[in-house]
Protein backbone atom coordinates (compact mmCIF):
# COMPACT_ATOMS: atom_id res chain seq x y z
CA UNK A 1 0.00 0.00 0.00
CA UNK A 2 3.05 2.30 0.73
CA UNK A 3 4.62 1.93 -2.88
CA UNK A 4 0.71 3.15 -4.36
CA UNK A 5 0.27 6.31 -2.06
CA UNK A 6 4.45 6.83 -3.04
CA UNK A 7 3.61 6.35 -6.36
CA UNK A 8 0.56 9.01 -6.47
CA UNK A 9 2.90 11.31 -5.25
CA UNK A 10 5.13 11.10 -8.26
CA UNK A 11 3.24 11.20 -10.77
CA UNK A 12 1.83 14.38 -9.32
CA UNK A 13 5.25 15.73 -8.62
CA UNK A 14 5.97 14.52 -11.96
CA UNK A 15 3.37 16.51 -13.30
CA UNK A 16 3.72 19.68 -10.98
CA UNK A 17 7.23 19.77 -12.42
CA UNK A 18 6.21 19.12 -16.45
CA UNK A 19 3.80 22.40 -15.87
CA UNK A 20 5.92 24.72 -14.43
CA UNK A 21 8.79 23.76 -16.38
CA UNK A 22 7.25 24.67 -20.05
CA UNK A 23 5.97 27.66 -21.09
CA UNK A 24 3.60 29.66 -19.36
CA UNK A 25 0.25 30.19 -20.43
CA UNK A 26 0.58 31.83 -23.56
CA UNK A 27 -3.69 33.07 -24.47
CA UNK A 28 -4.36 35.88 -22.71
CA UNK A 29 -6.03 35.68 -19.28
CA UNK A 30 -9.50 36.53 -20.32
CA UNK A 31 -9.56 33.57 -22.52
CA UNK A 32 -8.33 31.60 -20.16
CA UNK A 33 -10.43 32.07 -17.72
CA UNK A 34 -13.05 31.59 -19.62
CA UNK A 35 -12.46 28.22 -21.24
CA UNK A 36 -11.55 27.09 -17.53
CA UNK A 37 -14.64 28.13 -16.47
CA UNK A 38 -16.70 26.46 -19.18
CA UNK A 39 -14.46 23.63 -19.27
CA UNK A 40 -14.59 22.86 -15.61
CA UNK A 41 -18.49 23.31 -15.62
CA UNK A 42 -19.11 20.90 -18.45
CA UNK A 43 -16.60 18.47 -16.85
CA UNK A 44 -18.15 18.54 -13.31
CA UNK A 45 -21.66 18.05 -15.35
CA UNK A 46 -20.40 15.19 -16.86
CA UNK A 47 -18.53 13.43 -13.76
CA UNK A 48 -22.48 12.04 -13.16
CA UNK A 49 -22.47 10.23 -16.56
CA UNK A 50 -18.93 8.64 -15.59
CA UNK A 51 -19.29 4.53 -16.01
CA UNK A 52 -17.28 2.70 -12.82
CA UNK A 53 -15.35 0.13 -13.25
CA UNK A 54 -13.14 -2.15 -10.80
CA UNK A 55 -11.14 -4.63 -10.73
CA UNK A 56 -9.94 -5.92 -7.33
CA UNK A 57 -10.17 -3.46 -4.44
CA UNK A 58 -9.43 -0.65 -6.83
CA UNK A 59 -12.47 0.85 -8.61
CA UNK A 60 -12.02 3.87 -11.29
CA UNK A 61 -14.09 6.04 -13.60
CA UNK A 62 -14.26 5.91 -17.11
CA UNK A 63 -16.19 8.89 -19.48
CA UNK A 64 -15.06 11.78 -22.08
CA UNK A 65 -12.34 13.85 -21.25
CA UNK A 66 -11.63 17.14 -22.59
CA UNK A 67 -7.83 17.67 -21.22
CA UNK A 68 -6.27 17.02 -24.41
CA UNK A 69 -8.01 20.01 -26.25
CA UNK A 70 -7.31 22.41 -23.21
CA UNK A 71 -3.60 21.19 -23.17
CA UNK A 72 -3.53 22.08 -26.94
CA UNK A 73 -4.87 25.73 -26.18
CA UNK A 74 -3.28 26.46 -22.47
CA UNK A 75 -0.56 24.13 -22.49
CA UNK A 76 0.50 22.41 -19.32
CA UNK A 77 0.52 25.04 -17.16
CA UNK A 78 -2.94 25.71 -18.07
CA UNK A 79 -3.41 21.76 -18.30
CA UNK A 80 -2.27 21.48 -14.22
CA UNK A 81 -4.82 24.54 -13.25
CA UNK A 82 -7.53 22.74 -14.97
CA UNK A 83 -6.75 19.37 -13.65
CA UNK A 84 -6.03 20.38 -9.97
CA UNK A 85 -9.57 22.89 -9.79
CA UNK A 86 -11.48 20.04 -11.36
CA UNK A 87 -10.68 16.68 -9.73
CA UNK A 88 -10.55 18.84 -5.93
CA UNK A 89 -14.01 20.06 -7.53
CA UNK A 90 -15.11 15.94 -7.58
CA UNK A 91 -13.14 15.40 -4.36
CA UNK A 92 -15.11 17.55 -1.87
CA UNK A 93 -18.19 16.40 -3.78
CA UNK A 94 -17.27 13.13 -2.88
CA UNK A 95 -16.88 14.22 0.71
CA UNK A 96 -19.62 16.04 0.90
CA UNK A 97 -21.97 13.53 -0.27
CA UNK A 98 -20.04 10.64 1.98
CA UNK A 99 -18.98 8.64 -1.36
CA UNK A 100 -14.72 8.98 -1.06
CA UNK A 101 -12.47 6.58 -0.65
CA UNK A 102 -10.65 6.00 2.24
CA UNK A 103 -7.41 6.79 0.34
CA UNK A 104 -9.68 9.84 -1.80
CA UNK A 105 -7.29 12.49 -1.62
CA UNK A 106 -4.03 10.58 -2.77
CA UNK A 107 -6.45 9.22 -5.18
CA UNK A 108 -7.15 12.85 -6.20
CA UNK A 109 -3.30 13.46 -6.75
CA UNK A 110 -2.76 10.51 -8.80
CA UNK A 111 -5.58 11.58 -11.43
CA UNK A 112 -3.90 15.12 -11.58
CA UNK A 113 -0.97 13.66 -12.03
CA UNK A 114 -1.91 10.94 -14.63
CA UNK A 115 -4.01 13.27 -16.81
CA UNK A 116 -1.11 16.27 -16.84
CA UNK A 117 1.67 13.96 -17.47
CA UNK A 118 -0.21 12.09 -20.56
CA UNK A 119 -1.71 15.28 -21.99
CA UNK A 120 1.32 17.24 -21.83
CA UNK A 121 3.36 14.44 -23.59
CA UNK A 122 0.05 15.09 -26.31
CA UNK A 123 1.01 18.64 -26.59
CA UNK A 124 4.63 18.30 -27.10
CA UNK A 125 3.75 15.96 -29.98
CA UNK A 126 0.87 18.13 -31.30
CA UNK A 127 3.71 20.84 -31.68
CA UNK A 128 6.18 18.95 -32.97
CA UNK A 129 3.94 17.07 -35.83
CA UNK A 130 1.32 19.71 -36.74
CA UNK A 131 3.66 20.69 -39.39
CA UNK A 132 4.36 17.75 -40.79
CA UNK A 133 0.39 16.51 -41.00
CA UNK A 134 -0.24 20.12 -42.93
CA UNK A 135 0.01 18.58 -45.93
CA UNK A 136 -1.83 15.72 -45.69
CA UNK A 137 -5.71 15.23 -46.63
CA UNK A 138 -7.45 15.90 -42.79
CA UNK A 139 -3.92 16.01 -41.59
CA UNK A 140 -5.02 18.14 -38.44
CA UNK A 141 -7.53 14.93 -37.90
CA UNK A 142 -4.94 12.13 -38.30
CA UNK A 143 -2.74 14.03 -35.76
CA UNK A 144 -5.74 14.35 -33.13
CA UNK A 145 -6.06 10.44 -33.99
CA UNK A 146 -3.08 9.46 -33.04
CA UNK A 147 -2.05 12.31 -30.01
CA UNK A 148 -5.64 11.61 -28.51
CA UNK A 149 -4.98 7.60 -28.68
CA UNK A 150 -1.08 7.72 -27.58
CA UNK A 151 -2.44 9.83 -24.77
CA UNK A 152 -5.30 7.63 -23.69
CA UNK A 153 -3.01 4.28 -24.14
CA UNK A 154 -0.41 6.10 -21.48
CA UNK A 155 -3.41 6.83 -19.29
CA UNK A 156 -4.70 2.87 -19.40
CA UNK A 157 -0.41 1.84 -18.89
CA UNK A 158 -0.61 4.57 -15.61
CA UNK A 159 -3.79 2.60 -14.15
CA UNK A 160 -2.15 -0.90 -14.65
CA UNK A 161 1.19 0.14 -12.73
CA UNK A 162 -1.05 0.80 -9.84
CA UNK A 163 -3.14 -1.92 -10.22
CA UNK A 164 -0.02 -4.35 -10.50
CA UNK A 165 1.59 -2.41 -7.43
CA UNK A 166 -1.91 -2.84 -5.71
CA UNK A 167 -1.71 -6.53 -6.42
CA UNK A 168 -4.67 -6.72 -9.06
CA UNK A 169 -2.80 -7.92 -11.87
CA UNK A 170 -0.20 -10.19 -11.26
CA UNK A 171 0.93 -10.43 -14.42
CA UNK A 172 2.39 -8.44 -17.44
CA UNK A 173 0.17 -10.36 -19.58
CA UNK A 174 -3.19 -9.11 -17.27
CA UNK A 175 -1.69 -5.54 -18.00
CA UNK A 176 -1.50 -5.83 -21.28
CA UNK A 177 -4.71 -7.41 -22.39
CA UNK A 178 -6.28 -4.84 -19.82
CA UNK A 179 -4.67 -2.31 -22.06
CA UNK A 180 -5.99 -3.62 -25.12
CA UNK A 181 -9.59 -4.02 -23.92
CA UNK A 182 -10.40 -1.10 -21.83
CA UNK A 183 -11.08 1.02 -24.77
CA UNK A 184 -12.68 0.67 -28.21
CA UNK A 185 -11.79 2.60 -31.69
CA UNK A 186 -15.16 3.68 -31.44
CA UNK A 187 -13.69 5.72 -27.97
CA UNK A 188 -10.70 6.72 -29.40
CA UNK A 189 -12.78 8.46 -32.57
CA UNK A 190 -15.15 9.77 -30.37
CA UNK A 191 -12.49 11.26 -27.82
CA UNK A 192 -10.30 12.80 -30.75
CA UNK A 193 -12.99 13.93 -32.59
CA UNK A 194 -14.83 15.94 -29.47
CA UNK A 195 -11.70 17.31 -28.52
CA UNK A 196 -10.68 18.27 -32.19
CA UNK A 197 -13.57 20.35 -32.41
CA UNK A 198 -12.98 21.84 -28.80
CA UNK A 199 -9.29 22.83 -30.03
CA UNK A 200 -10.71 24.53 -33.06
CA UNK A 201 -13.57 26.54 -31.47
CA UNK A 202 -10.95 27.78 -28.58
CA UNK A 203 -8.27 28.83 -31.08
CA UNK A 204 -11.18 31.14 -33.36
CA UNK A 205 -12.56 32.10 -30.24
CA UNK A 206 -16.30 30.69 -31.40
CA UNK A 207 -17.54 30.37 -27.69
CA UNK A 208 -21.39 29.88 -28.83
CA UNK A 209 -19.69 26.79 -30.97
CA UNK A 210 -18.07 25.64 -28.06
CA UNK A 211 -20.73 26.16 -25.38
CA UNK A 212 -23.04 23.79 -28.11
CA UNK A 213 -20.97 20.90 -28.80
CA UNK A 214 -20.86 21.00 -24.73
CA UNK A 215 -24.29 20.96 -24.23
CA UNK A 216 -24.77 18.56 -27.66
CA UNK A 217 -22.22 16.48 -25.79
CA UNK A 218 -24.04 16.00 -22.61
CA UNK A 219 -27.76 15.54 -24.08
CA UNK A 220 -26.16 12.87 -26.34
CA UNK A 221 -24.33 11.47 -23.41
CA UNK A 222 -26.59 11.85 -20.92
CA UNK A 223 -29.39 10.14 -23.27
CA UNK A 224 -27.09 6.97 -23.94
CA UNK A 225 -26.53 6.88 -19.65
CA UNK A 226 -30.40 6.85 -19.21
CA UNK A 227 -30.42 3.70 -21.69
CA UNK A 228 -27.61 2.09 -20.23
CA UNK A 229 -29.32 2.59 -16.45
CA UNK A 230 -32.51 1.43 -17.84
CA UNK A 231 -30.83 -1.58 -19.12
CA UNK A 232 -28.76 -2.64 -16.12
CA UNK A 233 -32.23 -1.92 -14.13
CA UNK A 234 -33.48 -4.39 -16.45
CA UNK A 235 -30.74 -7.07 -16.58
CA UNK A 236 -30.93 -6.65 -12.64
CA UNK A 237 -34.46 -7.21 -11.81
CA UNK A 238 -34.64 -10.38 -14.14
CA UNK A 239 -31.61 -11.87 -12.47
CA UNK A 240 -33.59 -11.39 -9.34
CA UNK A 241 -36.73 -12.54 -10.51
CA UNK A 242 -34.43 -15.65 -11.96
CA UNK A 243 -32.96 -16.40 -8.65
CA UNK A 244 -36.55 -16.06 -7.06
CA UNK A 245 -37.97 -18.69 -9.15
CA UNK A 246 -35.12 -20.71 -9.45
CA UNK A 247 -34.44 -23.69 -7.25
CA UNK A 248 -30.96 -23.83 -6.20
CA UNK A 249 -30.35 -27.30 -5.99
CA UNK A 250 -31.33 -28.49 -9.64
CA UNK A 251 -31.43 -24.86 -11.44
CA UNK A 252 -35.03 -25.44 -12.71
CA UNK A 253 -37.89 -23.59 -12.25
CA UNK A 254 -39.27 -24.00 -8.51
CA UNK A 255 -42.84 -23.93 -6.81
CA UNK A 256 -43.29 -20.70 -6.64
CA UNK A 257 -42.64 -20.10 -10.44
CA UNK A 258 -45.00 -23.56 -10.72
CA UNK A 259 -47.71 -21.73 -9.05
CA UNK A 260 -47.20 -18.23 -11.13
CA UNK A 261 -47.01 -20.27 -14.52
CA UNK A 262 -50.05 -22.17 -13.56
CA UNK A 263 -52.32 -19.03 -13.11
CA UNK A 264 -51.48 -18.32 -16.54
CA UNK A 265 -51.84 -21.31 -18.15
CA UNK A 266 -55.15 -21.71 -16.39
CA UNK A 267 -57.77 -20.34 -19.03
CA UNK A 268 -55.51 -20.65 -22.17
CA UNK A 269 -58.02 -23.56 -23.67
CA UNK A 270 -54.98 -25.82 -24.68
CA UNK A 271 -54.20 -28.95 -24.40
CA UNK A 272 -51.87 -29.62 -21.68
CA UNK A 273 -50.35 -33.32 -20.21
CA UNK A 274 -49.87 -32.16 -16.47
CA UNK A 275 -46.72 -34.71 -15.16
CA UNK A 276 -45.68 -35.66 -11.64
CA UNK A 277 -42.61 -37.59 -11.37
CA UNK A 278 -41.11 -38.71 -8.02
CA UNK A 279 -37.91 -40.84 -7.57
CA UNK A 280 -38.91 -43.90 -6.02
CA UNK A 281 -37.39 -45.21 -2.71
CA UNK A 282 -35.63 -42.00 -2.29
CA UNK A 283 -35.42 -42.01 1.54
CA UNK A 284 -33.78 -45.50 1.20
CA UNK A 285 -30.82 -43.62 -0.79
CA UNK A 286 -30.32 -40.77 1.91
CA UNK A 287 -30.31 -43.84 4.75
CA UNK A 288 -27.91 -45.98 2.46
CA UNK A 289 -25.65 -43.09 1.77
CA UNK A 290 -26.16 -39.71 3.29
CA UNK A 291 -27.99 -36.47 1.64
CA UNK A 292 -25.32 -35.54 -0.54
CA UNK A 293 -25.70 -38.48 -2.69
CA UNK A 294 -29.03 -37.58 -2.32
CA UNK A 295 -28.91 -34.35 -3.81
CA UNK A 296 -27.08 -36.12 -6.17
CA UNK A 297 -29.43 -38.10 -7.40
CA UNK A 298 -32.21 -35.49 -7.80
CA UNK A 299 -29.85 -33.37 -9.92
CA UNK A 300 -29.69 -35.85 -11.98
CA UNK A 301 -33.19 -36.51 -12.10
CA UNK A 302 -34.03 -33.06 -12.99
CA UNK A 303 -31.36 -33.42 -16.16
CA UNK A 304 -33.17 -36.06 -17.40
CA UNK A 305 -36.56 -34.97 -17.33
CA UNK A 306 -35.23 -31.67 -18.84
CA UNK A 307 -33.35 -33.03 -21.39
CA UNK A 308 -36.60 -34.29 -22.52
CA UNK A 309 -38.49 -31.48 -23.12
CA UNK A 310 -39.11 -28.87 -25.73
CA UNK A 311 -38.90 -24.92 -25.52
CA UNK A 312 -42.52 -24.95 -24.93
CA UNK A 313 -42.41 -27.05 -21.84
CA UNK A 314 -42.04 -26.06 -18.26
CA UNK A 315 -39.76 -28.05 -15.02
CA UNK A 316 -40.80 -27.50 -11.99
CA UNK A 317 -39.33 -28.79 -9.02
CA UNK A 318 -42.27 -28.78 -6.87
CA UNK A 319 -40.88 -30.95 -3.89
CA UNK A 320 -38.24 -32.82 -2.47
CA UNK A 321 -37.48 -35.38 -4.77
CA UNK A 322 -40.92 -34.31 -6.60
CA UNK A 323 -41.00 -32.67 -9.56
CA UNK A 324 -43.89 -31.56 -11.77
CA UNK A 325 -43.89 -30.88 -15.94
CA UNK A 326 -46.41 -29.10 -17.96
CA UNK A 327 -45.95 -31.06 -21.40
CA UNK A 328 -47.56 -28.51 -24.41
CA UNK A 329 -48.54 -28.33 -28.04
CA UNK A 330 -48.62 -32.80 -28.48
CA UNK A 331 -51.73 -34.54 -28.53
CA UNK A 332 -52.59 -37.37 -25.99
CA UNK A 333 -50.73 -40.04 -27.37
CA UNK A 334 -47.47 -38.41 -28.55
CA UNK A 335 -47.45 -36.88 -24.46
CA UNK A 336 -47.99 -40.66 -23.53
CA UNK A 337 -44.76 -41.92 -25.20
CA UNK A 338 -42.15 -39.08 -24.35
CA UNK A 339 -43.50 -39.56 -20.39
CA UNK A 340 -42.80 -43.41 -21.33
CA UNK A 341 -39.47 -42.32 -22.62
CA UNK A 342 -38.53 -40.56 -19.61
CA UNK A 343 -39.38 -43.52 -17.51
CA UNK A 344 -36.64 -45.81 -19.44
CA UNK A 345 -34.68 -42.94 -19.72
CA UNK A 346 -34.08 -42.65 -15.95
CA UNK A 347 -34.27 -46.30 -15.19
CA UNK A 348 -31.45 -47.57 -18.21
CA UNK A 349 -29.38 -44.96 -16.35
CA UNK A 350 -26.54 -43.94 -13.67
CA UNK A 351 -25.58 -41.48 -11.23
CA UNK A 352 -21.78 -40.97 -10.73
CA UNK A 353 -21.16 -40.36 -7.23
CA UNK A 354 -18.43 -40.34 -4.82
CA UNK A 355 -19.08 -42.18 -1.27
CA UNK A 356 -16.76 -42.78 1.38
CA UNK A 357 -13.92 -41.94 -1.03
CA UNK A 358 -15.13 -44.40 -3.60
CA UNK A 359 -16.34 -43.61 -7.27
CA UNK A 360 -19.79 -45.49 -7.21
CA UNK A 361 -22.39 -45.59 -10.09
CA UNK A 362 -26.28 -45.78 -8.57
CA UNK A 363 -29.22 -46.77 -10.52
CA UNK A 364 -32.95 -45.25 -9.34
CA UNK A 365 -36.33 -45.29 -10.92
CA UNK A 366 -38.98 -43.23 -10.82
CA UNK A 367 -42.89 -43.28 -11.18
CA UNK A 368 -45.07 -41.44 -13.85
CA UNK A 369 -48.78 -40.08 -13.01
CA UNK A 370 -49.86 -38.20 -16.83
CA UNK A 371 -53.20 -36.14 -16.81
CA UNK A 372 -54.10 -34.93 -20.41
CA UNK A 373 -56.91 -32.45 -20.66
CA UNK A 374 -57.79 -28.75 -21.58
CA UNK A 375 -57.12 -25.90 -19.31
CA UNK A 376 -60.69 -24.06 -18.88
CA UNK A 377 -62.89 -22.92 -16.55
CA UNK A 378 -64.00 -26.63 -15.35
CA UNK A 379 -60.92 -27.59 -14.57
CA UNK A 380 -58.46 -25.19 -13.32
CA UNK A 381 -54.04 -26.58 -13.08
CA UNK A 382 -54.28 -26.75 -9.55
CA UNK A 383 -57.56 -29.45 -9.84
CA UNK A 384 -55.12 -30.74 -12.69
CA UNK A 385 -51.77 -31.26 -10.80
CA UNK A 386 -53.82 -32.61 -8.18
CA UNK A 387 -55.03 -35.40 -10.57
CA UNK A 388 -51.61 -35.92 -11.76
CA UNK A 389 -50.56 -36.54 -8.17
CA UNK A 390 -52.91 -38.92 -7.76
CA UNK A 391 -52.02 -41.08 -10.59
CA UNK A 392 -48.85 -40.82 -9.53
CA UNK A 393 -49.77 -42.69 -6.42
CA UNK A 394 -51.48 -44.95 -8.34
CA UNK A 395 -48.27 -45.61 -9.90
CA UNK A 396 -46.20 -46.13 -6.43
CA UNK A 397 -48.85 -48.64 -5.47
CA UNK A 398 -48.61 -50.54 -8.46
CA UNK A 399 -45.01 -51.35 -8.04
CA UNK A 400 -42.85 -47.89 -8.81
CA UNK A 401 -41.34 -47.99 -12.05
CA UNK A 402 -44.52 -46.98 -13.84
CA UNK A 403 -46.74 -44.76 -15.43
CA UNK A 404 -50.07 -44.66 -14.90
CA UNK A 405 -52.61 -41.88 -16.67
CA UNK A 406 -55.73 -40.45 -17.83
CA UNK A 407 -56.80 -38.77 -20.86
CA UNK A 408 -59.63 -36.41 -19.96
CA UNK A 409 -60.58 -35.13 -23.60
CA UNK A 410 -61.85 -38.93 -23.77
CA UNK A 411 -63.99 -38.96 -20.92
CA UNK A 412 -65.67 -35.62 -22.71
CA UNK A 413 -65.90 -37.65 -25.90
CA UNK A 414 -67.44 -40.01 -24.18
CA UNK A 415 -70.25 -38.14 -22.43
Amino acid sequence: MLKARLYDISLFLIALGIAFSSDRILINQTDFFKALALFWLFSSLYYHLRVLSKSGSTSWEHGISYDSSFALFAGPVGLFVFEFIYRFTVYFYKKWTKTADPNEFLDTLYNIGSFVITNSIAYFLFLHLQTSFNGFPFGFWILMLIIVSISLILSSISLVVALYILGDFKTIKEGIKFVLKSRSWLDYGTVAFTNGLLFLFLKEDKWEMLISLFILNYIVSRSYHSKSQSIQHKLERDKFEQMAYTDFLTGVFNRTFMDKKMAELNRTGERIGIVVADIDKFKRINDNYNHAVGDKVIQHFARTLKSYLSENDYLFRSGGEEFTLCLRKRNFEVTLELVHRMLNGVKNNYVDVEFNGENLSISYTASFGLYFYTANDQISMEKAYIQADQLLLQSKQLGRNKVSYENALLSVELK
